[in-house]
């Protein structure tokens, strides 16, 4: 992330509440990150986190660096933990 957006720093930040992790990412970068079909990194994240029925979230204006969040539910209904108990 810091190479690509031309980042002097970069930070990364997770919480565990009670229903969710969320998951922050951001550098101090150019900006302008956003998913589009051609640059399929973010649109696998994107995907991966929706497959786990959470939601992401990305803020990129230009000139003012890049924060990515990302927010996944801690329940027994999401398809990980199914799969860790056997289902």
């Amino acid at each position: 992330m810091v190479k690509l957006a031309k980042a002097s720093s970069a930070w990364v930040r997770v919480a565990v509440e009670e229903d969710r992790c969320t998951i922050e990412v951001g550098d101090d970068g150019i900006g302008g990150a956003e998913a589009r079909l051609e640059t399929s990194g973010l649109i696998g994240l994107r995907d991966r986190i929706g497959a786990l029925k959470g939601a992401m979230h990305i803020s990129s204006p230009v000139s003012s660096g890049t924060i990515l969040r990302a927010w996944i539910p801690l329940s027994y209904d999401t398809p990980a933990t199914r799969a860790d108990r056997g289902a």
